[in-house]
């Protein structure tokens, strides 16, 4: 159950947004074989003075399609976080024309005991997932 929180410059039409959402949700399905209803994204838009995304001096350069991608979920292993990583900045270069250089993602880590779907229950552990 991976959750997805997007931040991302604002000005993308609804339309821009849904590709860019679809097209990372396709990486996570594919890189942690999730399944395809395992779906929790959250977007955040800002204005270009509230988000300051530098690169750490690695000269990468950055544009006004930067997207910031943070991942929380359950372990996975570093192959998986990588493939996912690579699936990712391939589809939003592929489907939404944003370069690599222009694609942040971060994995955070937590474990069973850390997740209720709903109900006051940690599904992981009772079985229910």
């Amino acid at each position: 159950m991976p959750l997805l929180r997007i931040d991302l410059y604002k000005g993308r039409t609804d339309t821009e947004l849904k590709m860019l959402l679809d097209a990372v949700h396709r990486a996570m399905v594919t890189a942690f074989n999730v399944p395809e209803r395992d779906r929790y994204q959250i977007v955040n838009e800002y204005a270009p003075t509230r988000m300051i995304m530098e690169d750490t001096g690695l000269d990468i350069p950055r544009t006004e399609k930067f997207v910031f991608i943070q991942v929380t979920t359950r372990p996975r292993t570093r192959e998986e976080k990588q493939t996912f990583y690579r699936l990712t900045t391939e589809e939003l270069e592929r489907t939404c024309a944003i370069a690599p250089s222009d694609v942040m993602i971060n994995c955070v880590t937590c474990d069973d005991e850390d997740w209720s779907f709903g109900y006051g229950r940690a599904q992981f552990l009772t079985g229910e997932l």
